[in-house]
């Protein structure tokens, strides 16, 4: 059985200081190891909530690919050193993001992987499940939409809509692409929590205007035009073109050639580090 080898695992208390994401709340509760896992579906109450920065809630995502990882290698404990390297960041910073959730793991002995990995579904609200509408179903929508990822993170794929009459009607996966008048309409049928748009640029507004008629409270866009939506809702923008840019004005920086990210051992695994080289990356 892999088991952790670092001697500082235990979280410190900490602080809440900068920008939060509202809504996102830790627990403070009994130590992960050697007490009774929390059920994902029926977890108890959460004792405490606190707000999470951002960047936190960003790398609580990056710590629970790993574990899913670690999950599926069937590792069952992992110390913060190896699962800090796994995911691209310090040990310390590591302890001190979990914090945020309360005490963690035992000291010398390491972090329960499915404990530690349940709790982080939890704080993300991940446990509830979410049930994903996607409009525009071209290239990159059907990419979207075949992706079983989505799945295995507690996002499910319900509705697709297009406007264009050879899309609509047509299989995609397990869904059938309806007609986007049937947006609104339909996303409370299917009890919708998140929509996604990957349409033309000059569609995205009208999408997310539709999407917020229907009451969805969490938009994600491929688009990258700057769009209008109410205080309430959380919208987030993907542009792969400028994260693009980014990565050319990096590489036109560096004047040595950029070794091959490193391989960190986790247990008898061994699983390639996530760490951004020079910011903000886009993985799936």
């Amino acid at each position: 059985m892999p088991v952790g080898r670092g001697a500082n695992d235990v979280t410190e208390t900490h602080q809440t200081h900068g920008s939060v994401a509202p809504g996102v709340t830790g627990a403070v509760g009994q130590s992960m190891v050697g007490s009774p896992a929390p059920s994902v579906a029926g977890a108890a109450p959460i004792p405490e909530s606190r707000d999470i920065p951002q960047a936190t809630v960003t790398r609580l995502a990056t710590y629970l690919r790993v574990l899913g990882v670690l999950t599926e290698r069937g590792t069952i404990i992992v110390s913060s050193e190896e699962l800090a390297a796994a995911s691209g960041v310090g040990s310390a910073k590591l302890r001190k993001d979990l914090s945020f959730l309360g005490p963690n793991g035992v000291r010398g002995v390491g972090y329960d992987v499915t404990r530690l990995r349940a709790r982080i579904e939890r704080a993300l609200g991940l446990d509830r499940g979410h049930k994903v509408v996607l409009v525009g179903v071209g290239n990159l929508g059907q990419a979207l939409a075949g992706y079983g990822g989505f799945g295995r993170r507690g996002f499910s794929m319900v509705g697709l809509f297009d406007s264009d009459p050879a899309r609509v009607g047509a299989p995609v996966g397990d869904l059938t692409v309806r007609h986007v008048d049937e947006l609104e309409q339909a996303c409370a049928e299917l009890e919708a929590t998140i929509g996604v748009i990957s349409t033309p640029d000059e569609a995205a507004q009208e999408v997310a205007d539709r999407l917020v008629r229907a009451g969805l409270r969490c938009i994600l866009s491929f688009s990258p035009t700057s769009l209008d939506v109410p205080d309430h809702v959380e919208m987030r923008r993907v542009d792969l073109a400028v994260e693009m840019q980014v990565l050319s004005f990096n590489s036109a920086r560096n004047t040595e050639s950029v070794p091959t990210a490193p391989r960190v051992r986790i247990g008898h695994s061994a699983v390639p580090s996530t760490a951004p080289r020079n910011g903000s990356v886009i993985a799936p």
